[in-house]
């Protein structure tokens, strides 16, 4: 038995914990450089706001309807996510971290009859904990209990939990449920399935295996499997490194200097190098990209990337970014006015299984010991405490824009909320005011 935890609209959510003014009010969150809708409240879908719309396509909407406007702040939900996943995990071990606000539990340990009772204590405990609302789906299936969510979500008769435990009233709402709408099933899979007069999730599980096999390939028949009720996508419990990493950013205003650029990209090699320590790997190749914006046709257009191999595989934040810098300024040119920049890092292994090379010169015991202590520090003291000299300037040109962006407020000591206590109003205080009075 699976179960399927979204949290519901849980940006927006995220920022009425801290701001209850937001509470029943439209509310829509910006894409970096508060260019396009990333986040909408149920009230901001009401009105027609769509997601991933560029935000003054909707400008008439927002000013006509007061709708609350802000800026992405990834600091705040990244921190609500992992308290929202230490709350359920107190209650369900067996747990997979999906996406940012995703989580499926194996559920099988359980008793049929305390299931649902359960999905309801994690509900209570992750609204009395964080103040974040979320909705259960429970099917035998990962597959199936994607829907089960989606149907919990959208119906309110579940009252936020879905459970899908009888074949035939799963058969029944396969019937009417998109093919199109289902966990794994991409645009092109639909496409193919409508030109075979496929157009509902239970028509596609009524195809042969060999058919399905035949036109899908084994993903597709896994997937149709799962809607059958067999399950075939197990839950990742153990962490699975990434194979590459990315770090990149539109920049707020275009930039031409050489200067300002060496200290984006110098920024970005430093978070795949932290994210690289902390899945305990190392990279061997660095990919360095700029681009001009190509929506300026007035402008001069130029955009390059570079890859450059390392002689020993690293994750120290210093050897990356001398090796980005490098392959920067091979591909950097002069009167080019650039709107993004990124750094890759691939190749990746176990920091356990590096290559050591015969004429490598560099102290690599050394080299880990500082990042260590670079790492904890900046844990300890808030992030880039400790940095490299070439992260930061006096002008910071290559930040993106965030006009609207809200207070950090469980991730930054001057972003807390205080809280002001007043006299306490005892029977001997009033008392004692009438007196007086």
């Amino acid at each position: 038995m699976i179960a399927l935890i979204d949290c519901n609209n849980f940006y927006a959510s995220c920022e009425r914990v801290f701001n209850p003014r937001l509470r029943h009010k439209a509310v829509i969150v910006l894409s970096n450089n508060d260019g396009c809708v990333v986040a909408r409240s149920n009230e901001a879908k009401a009105l027609g706001i769509g997601m991933g719309v560029p935000v003054f396509k909707v400008k008439d909407i927002i000013e006509r309807n007061g709708v609350e406007v802000l800026s992405s702040n990834y600091a705040l939900y990244g921190d609500m996510s992992q308290r929202v996943m230490q709350t359920i995990a107190t209650l369900v071990p067996d747990m997979e971290v999906y996406s940012i606000d995703e989580a499926f539990l194996d559920l099988s340990n359980f008793k049929l009859h305390d299931v649902e009772k359960l999905a309801h204590e994690i509900r209570q405990r992750v609204w009395q904990w964080v103040g974040i609302s979320i909705s259960i789906g429970i099917a035998p299936t990962k597959t199936l209990a994607k829907l089960a969510n989606h149907l919990a979500k959208k119906n309110t008769k579940y009252n936020g939990v879905c459970w899908l435990k009888d074949r035939n009233k799963i058969d029944e709402i396969l019937q009417t449920f998109p093919v199109g709408e289902v966990w794994g099933i991409g645009r092109q899979m639909t496409a193919k399935c409508n030109s075979f007069g496929i157009n509902t999730a239970y028509q596609l599980t009524q195809k042969g295996d060999a058919w399905i096999r035949g036109n899908f390939t084994i993903v597709g028949l896994r997937t149709v499997q799962e809607l059958r009720g067999i399950a075939c996508i197990e839950l990742q419990q153990n962490f699975v490194a990434k194979q590459s990493i990315c770090t990149s950013r539109s920049f707020g205003k275009m930039i031409s200097d050489f200067d300002p650029l060496a200290e984006a990209v110098t920024n970005f090699a430093v978070r795949c190098a932290e994210k690289l320590r902390q899945q305990k790997s190392v990279a061997n190749n660095i990919t360095v990209f700029i681009n001009t914006n190509r929506f300026r046709n007035d402008l001069p257009q130029h955009s390059q990337s570079v890859v450059i191999t390392m002689p020993v595989a690293s994750s120290s934040s210093q050897e990356i970014v001398n090796y980005a810098i490098k392959a920067l300024k091979s591909i950097y040119k002069n009167n080019y006015q650039y709107k993004k920049a990124g750094v890759i890092v691939s190749g990746i292994v176990e920091e356990s299984s590096v290559q050591t090379s015969l004429f490598d010169d560099v102290d690599r015991e050394k080299q880990s010991k500082l990042m260590k202590t670079i790492d904890l520090l900046n844990h300890k003291m808030g992030k880039d405490t400790v940095y490299i000299s070439r992260q930061k300037s006096d002008k910071i040109e290559w930040k993106n824009r965030r006009d609207k962006l809200s207070p950090s407020y469980t991730t930054r000591w001057d972003d807390l909320i205080e809280a002001k206590a007043s006299e306490e109003i005892t029977p001997y205080n009033r008392i004692k005011k009438s007196e007086n009075d």
